[in-house]
C-alpha cells in the first residue's frame, strides 16, 4: 500500500489525536497519508498529509481508515462511493455494529493490511432517487437505510408503494424504512423490523407506526425495484432521510425510487469478533 486515506470524527479531540499519531506512523513507513479536508483543518500539523475534498478523499487510496463510530463509518462509505476501497473502521467509543476494531487493535490490524493479510465483509448498498414532476432532483447511495418520515405536526402519510412495478399497498403510517441487511440493526430494528445477517442480499420494508396493524415488515429480494409515491397535504412536512445523515424535504406527488446499488462497501473484518458476538454485546442477549 502506497497511500492511505484517513477520515475521522472531527469534533472529537480524541479522534484528532489518534489521527495525528496515525499520520506519523504511516509517514515513518513511507506511506502517504491522505486526509479528508475537514479533518485536515483541525489537525495541528496538516502539512504532514495530503488533503482532499470529502468526495475525492478515497481517490488513489489503497485503504481508508475511519476513526470514530458507526456514524462516521457510514458517512465514509458514502464518501468512498463507487471506488470500493477497503475501509478499516476503528471504534473510539463503545463497541459498534460496524466499527468492530478497537484502538488497541488498530496498529496490529494496520500491519496486517499492509501485508495483505486481511478479510473483507462485502456490504450491500442502496441507490435512492427522488423524482419530482418526472425529473430526478436527488440521487444518493446509502449503506443503512432510506427513511420517509412525517413532520412533528403532520398527519399520517399515505405512501403508495410498488415492487418491480407491481402495487404492494398504500402504507398509512408515520413513515417507512427501506433498509439493507447492514441497516437492519439500526432504525428498522427499533420499528420492529427483522435482524438480517449482513452477508444476505435482500431489502426490508418496515412501516413506522402503521395505521393498519396487519402492515408488517416485508423482506424482498436484492434485485427488487421499490417505488414510493408520497400523498400528503401541501401544508404537511414529509422528509426523506438517507442513512440518518442527509435530509430531503418531500412534497405531494414526489416519487422515491430505491434499488440495490451496483457498488458495495468493503469493510475490513476484526479477527477477535464476529457478527454474532457483536449482536450479543450490543443487544445484551443472554443477560438477565
Amino acid at each position: 500500500m502506497k497511500k492511505i486515506a484517513i477520515i475521522a470524527k472531527v469534533h472529537d479531540p480524541r479522534c484528532l489525536g489518534v489521527a495525528e499519531e496515525l499520520i506519523d506512523w504511516l509517514t515513518q513507513r513511507e506511506i502517504v497519508p491522505r486526509v479528508e479536508e475537514h479533518l485536515s483543518k483541525q489537525l495541528r500539523h496538516p502539512g504532514l498529509a495530503e488533503s482532499a475534498e470529502s468526495s475525492e478523499v478515497a481517490t488513489g487510496a489503497d485503504l481508508v481508515v475511519v476513526l470514530g463510530g458507526d456514524g462516521t463509518l457510514i458517512a465514509a462509505c458514502r464518501m468512498v462511493g463507487s471506488r470500493e476501497v477497503p475501509i478499516l473502521g476503528v471504534n473510539l467509543g463503545s463497541l459498534g455494529f460496524l466499527t468492530e476494531i478497537t484502538l488497541d487493535e488498530m496498529y496490529p490490524a494496520m500491519e496486517r493490511c499492509l501485508a495483505g493479510d486481511f478479510e473483507l465483509s462485502q456490504r450491500m448498498m442502496l441507490l435512492a432517487q427522488v423524482l419530482r414532476g418526472g425529473e430526478q432532483i436527488e440521487r444518493h447511495r446509502v449503506l443503512n437505510d432510506v427513511v420517509i418520515n412525517k413532520g412533528a405536526l403532520a398527519r399520517i402519510v399515505d405512501m403508495e408503494t410498488s415492487v418491480d412495478g407491481r402495487h404492494l399497498t398504500t402504507f398509512k403510517a408515520d413513515g417507512l424504512i427501506i433498509s439493507t441487511p447492514t441497516g437492519s440493526t439500526g432504525y428498522s430494528l427499533s420499528a420492529n423490523g427483522p435482524i438480517i445477517h449482513p452477508a444476505l442480499n435482500c431489502i426490508s420494508i418496515t412501516p413506522i407506526c402503521p395505521h393498519t396493524l396487519t402492515n408488517r415488515p416485508l423482506v424482498v429480494g436484492a434485485d427488487a425495484s421499490i417505488a414510493i409515491r408520497i400523498d400528503a397535504q401541501e401544508d404537511e412536512a414529509v422528509f426523506l432521510t438517507l442513512d440518518g445523515q442527509v435530509g430531503v424535504k418531500l412534497i405531494c406527488g414526489d416519487q422515491v425510487h430505491i434499488k440495490k446499488s451496483d457498488h458495495v462497501a468493503r469493510l475490513v473484518q476484526s479477527r477477535s469478533k464476529d457478527y454474532f458476538s457483536v449482536l450479543r454485546a450490543k443487544l445484551k442477549w443472554g443477560e438477565r
